[in-house]
């Protein structure tokens, strides 16, 4: 196992700037997510990890060593592809041994590494079986197989769950995490899927445009996010961000909402007077209540059976509640709402940052 520090990495092609200076830690044996949308340059950044990008500026370290002129074989890491990457004519075992065939490993200790990974992976029966008699989940398996037998510093994992369909994504985005959990190498995993950053990762570090906007654990970020951004990314349904001014009362803070009502939401916070800011509060902190300031009506109803999604409308801004419960309620409806506000927060307008 080996940390990873990332020291100010720049990359550019051409005269394209593509990452802007990240600078972020990976403390040994954590399992780190780089999340973010789509071209936001995490896949780059695992790339230059891997050594297969250059790196245009800064410093990358594996332990105590900058790699960033080390050839990807000499970096002691293992990368697991989105596209599996399989020699189709190899079976399983072969595909499993290839990096070990090349390193001139002893054939014993080769056996026994194969044979082991196999056994953590539920692939023993498989062993004799080409890529093409596999499913989806299998090949996955194969592809994490291939990179344990190695036994290396640091796992890659370039998003390996995008060719999955969504059941067995939850299955085996549990899989990878027990494997992490028995092994403890030092993990990287790159997603853009928000859902499988919270639930696999110790510590996520949300992307965007190139720069890195947070870094934290799950419930870090989901209960204190740094901007609008952020926000808006982690958790599903997102956060509801309601426009308004500041207000200042009896020494708290409140917000005016487009709709004329004032919300008092918690004690004095820095901020001028009518400064345009966002109210912003999580779906399910939005409580049924005959007293409630907020009144929305009903448009879409979605029930998942645990749940029930509520989509409506305040003030021309879009709204989604979710009660963790079965609802009868029917388009149309008037509901009087109570926001949580001791789980709310109020983000600056224009700048997005948190208050």
């Amino acid at each position: 196992m080996a940390s990873v520090t990332l020291r100010g990495v720049k990359k550019s092609f051409q005269d394209t700037e593509i990452l802007h200076g990240v600078d972020i830690t990976i403390p040994e044996g954590s399992f780190t997510v780089l999340v973010g949308p789509s071209g936001c340059g995490k896949s780059t950044l695992l790339r230059m990890l891997a050594g297969l990008e250059e790196v245009t500026g800064g410093e990358i370290f594996i332990g105590e060593k900058c790699v960033n002129t080390m050839q990807p074989k000499e970096r002691d890491i293992a990368m697991v592809f989105q596209n599996y990457a399989l020699y189709p004519h190899m079976t399983v075992r072969d595909n499993m041994a290839f990096s070990l065939m090349l390193a001139k490993a002893d054939k014993a200790d080769s056996d026994a590494r194969v044979k082991r990974a196999a056994e953590i992976l539920g692939l023993t029966e498989l062993l004799e079986r080409f890529p093409r008699q596999l499913s989806g989940g299998q090949r996955q398996r194969v592809a994490m197989g291939r990179a344990i037998v190695r036994d290396p510093q640091v796992f890659l994992f370039d998003e390996p769950l995008s060719n999955l369909d969504a059941k067995l994504r939850v299955q085996m985005r549990t899989e990878i995490k027990a494997l992490h959990q028995r092994l403890k190498t030092t993990s990287v995993y790159v997603t853009h899927d928000q859902i499988e950053a919270m639930t696999m990762g110790d510590q996520i570090v949300v992307m965007r445009d190139g720069i890195v906007e947070q870094v934290g654990g799950p419930l870090e970020l989901y209960e204190n996010p740094a901007n609008t951004f952020v926000a808006g990314f982690i958790g599903s349904p997102a956060m509801n961000m309601l426009p308004g001014k500041l207000r200042h009362l009896n020494g708290s803070t409140a917000i005016e909402l487009r709709d004329g009502i004032t919300i008092t939401v918690k004690n004095y916070i820095v901020g001028s007077e009518g400064q345009e800011a966002l109210f912003g509060t999580r779906p399910e902190h939005l409580i049924i209540d005959p007293a409630g300031q907020i009144t929305v009506t009903a448009n879409v109803i979605e029930p998942t059976g645990a749940d029930t999604f509520v989509s409506c409308e305040l003030a021309s801004t879009p709204m989604t509640i979710v009660f963790h419960e079965r609802m009868n309620i029917v388009p149309s409806q008037t509901l009087k709402l109570r926001p949580d506000v001791s789980k709310c927060h109020l983000f600056d307008a224009a700048s997005g940052v948190v208050l």
